[in-house]
């Protein structure tokens, strides 16, 4: 029987791991800043506490899931926390794991550690660059240590970036995007011929647990996506389709965020999220065997 530690479990991606996990056989023990029901629970805030030894007791397999993500206008303000939880509560973790002889390591990073897009470009594990921002430079740094904490043990050590994620109880711009359709504030996009690239909570999930079992994916990187490109129309379409809602015939025209992004550094930061491309490419981990099973119009379908 495998005995599975999870952080991160009372997010939107971690209870969407609990309920894969469900169906497999094994023990599973969470970490978490409060007891969770019905489950096993360590409870550790990895902002301000030690990691106690024995959370990882009789593990065999870790999924670290936890991290520190918010959009703050000014991430600097909180660049300790980033550096805290992202990073060192990584480190910590997976030093424990070597200690106890845990056998799998699984962390859940972004595709925002990768680094900076190159236009018209599907952006892949060796398209490695300095990333931008403090999120990103967190989950980067991270990811060597571990990839060093892996190298120097014999702790099966794998990493899945994971894209935009999508599904039922969405968290993040797509929930505000979804909401603002949902009470007909939020314009018809612009049709532009941006790309994005996305994934299905229960996809993810399933690729989180698809390396961690997979010998060939040991000191491996992964992104993770659905195979598609939708561009920022589409995804409103496919809301609005969702949500009953006819599709407008209309668009706001492109040249009014335009506009609008001169306004601030925010609001030019913001439009760029929801009209820039960020295409990525998912055939690495394609080539291993695994193929995610949803697309965007599957986004309130659940399989666990």
């Amino acid at each position: 029987m495998s005995k599975y530690l999870v952080t991160g479990s009372t997010g939107f991606i971690g209870k969407r791991l609990l309920g894969m996990l469900s169906s497999k056989q094994g023990d599973v023990r969470l970490l978490s800043r409060s007891d969770v029901k019905n489950y096993e629970t360590v409870v550790c805030d990895l902002q301000k506490d030690r990691i106690p030894k024995q959370a990882l007791e009789s593990v065999d397999t870790i999924f670290h899931l936890a991290g520190f993500a918010h959009d703050f206008q000014d991430p600097n303000q909180v660049k300790d926390l980033y550096q805290i939880i992202n990073v060192d509560a990584s480190i910590e973790l997976a030093r424990l794991a070597v200690e106890n002889n845990v056998k799998r390591f699984v962390f859940l990073s972004s595709v925002k550690a990768g680094g900076v897009l190159a236009s018209n470009k599907f952006f892949s594990e060796s398209d490695q660059s300095d990333p931008e921002g403090v999120y990103g430079k967190s989950k980067r740094e991270a990811e060597l240590k571990l990839l060093e904490i892996g190298n120097e043990s014999s702790m099966h050590m794998s990493i899945i970036r994971s894209s935009l994620v999508y599904g039922p109880e969405v968290k993040g711009n797509l929930k505000l995007m979804l909401t603002g359709i949902k009470r007909n504030w939020f314009p018809p996009l612009p049709k532009t011929s941006n790309q994005r690239s996305m994934i299905h909570v229960d996809d993810l999930v399933e690729a989180i647990f698809f390396v961690s079992r997979d010998k060939r994916c040991n000191g491996e990187i992964f992104i993770a996506t659905d195979g598609r490109q939708y561009s920022s129309r589409e995804i409103y379409n496919v809301m609005c389709g969702l949500l009953g809602k006819s599709i407008p015939k209309w668009s706001t025209p492109k040249i009014f965020f335009d506009i609008a992004s001169m306004a601030s550094p925010l609001i030019k930061y913001k439009i760029n999220k929801l009209l820039g491309d960020e295409s990525y490419s998912s055939s690495k981990l394609e080539a291993l065997g695994f193929h995610a099973k949803k697309s965007l119009k599957d986004m309130n379908e659940t399989c666990f």
